[in-house]
């Protein structure tokens, strides 16, 4: 239960970060609005980290894992950010979203065991949100086409990312599975950014920008959380936020909301549900 909780905790997060990030990116641009926000990460992970002290199973492995989680998350927001400049979030989001499939992919070939049918309700889950998120324009436009490309990439970063968190968050604080990602964006990122005069901030972006910071820290903690109990069902309900983000988009930019998209909608509705019964 505990992993569906963090998964869906972390997908309302994730939503919420994308939609911030799709306005604050186009007002600052991908790599300036990246190394805020890994700036931001950092300020709020590493105390929390330091109050804990070096963990005791902080060993080889460990320092592998934490090292693929940071570049993998470092490097695939700013691939989703540089796809949410030129794309909408209903094209973006769903195909960003594929990470958890990924991760639950890796994690099923690395052994871990799932409980009878939640594989297929998985698999379900999956084709819900991609439909949730499709664009009955998509493939139409040259940059949504390039945002694609874009998500995709990031996906198969944020695949690995995730797996990677969820695997070293059984061994050590919450706290040092999220360090990694903002000690390195902060160091490979905002240090050049800031050393080349180019950490802009706008009034309108400021809010986004700290909103986004601390969703994308609460999102990652939630599914670390959950992964204790289950990377792959974890993994895959924290895909959600493509849907959801591609929902309050129609909402809140008025980006349209195909057929499709509503019959993805009910179909992450219902398999949510019985998977919940399933692992309950």
């Amino acid at each position: 239960m505990l992993a569906i909780l963090g998964g869906f905790g972390a997908a309302l997060a994730f939503a919420t970060a994308t939609l911030c990030n799709s306005r604050a990116s186009r007002m600052i641009g991908p790599t300036t609005l990246l190394a805020w926000v890994m700036l931001l990460g950092l300020a709020l992970v590493g105390p929390l980290a330091a109050f804990e002290g070096v963990p005791d199973g902080l060993d080889r492995e460990a320092v592998l894992l934490l090292a693929v989680a940071g570049l993998g998350n470092v490097v695939g927001l700013l691939l989703a950010y540089a796809g949410l400049r030129i794309g909408k979030v209903g094209i973006v989001a769903p195909v960003i979203s594929t990470q958890g499939g990924i991760a639950a992919v890796i994690a099923v070939i690395a052994g871990e065991a799932l409980a009878p049918g939640a594989g297929v309700l998985l698999a379900v889950i999956a084709i819900g949100i991609f439909l949730a998120a499709r664009s009955h324009e998509s493939g139409t436009i040259e940059g949504d086409a390039r945002a694609a490309l874009y998500a995709l990439s990031g996906a198969a970063c944020f695949g690995a990312s995730l797996y990677a968190t969820g695997k070293v968050s059984a061994d050590l604080p919450v706290a040092w599975a999220l360090l990694p990602a903002r000690l390195l964006g902060s160091l490979l990122v905002t240090l050049p950014v800031i050393a080349t005069a180019r950490l802009r901030m706008t009034r309108a972006a400021l809010p986004l920008v700290l909103i986004s910071s601390a969703c994308e820290v609460a999102g990652f903690a939630l599914f670390a959380i959950g992964a204790r109990h289950g990377i792959a069902t974890s993994a895959v309900l924290a895909s959600q936020f493509g849907a959801i983000a591609a929902v309050a988009a129609y909402i809140l930019f008025r980006e349209r909301l195909a057929r499709v998209q509503r019959a993805g909608v009910v179909v992450i509705v219902v398999g949510v549900g019985a998977l919940t019964a399933v692992q309950a």
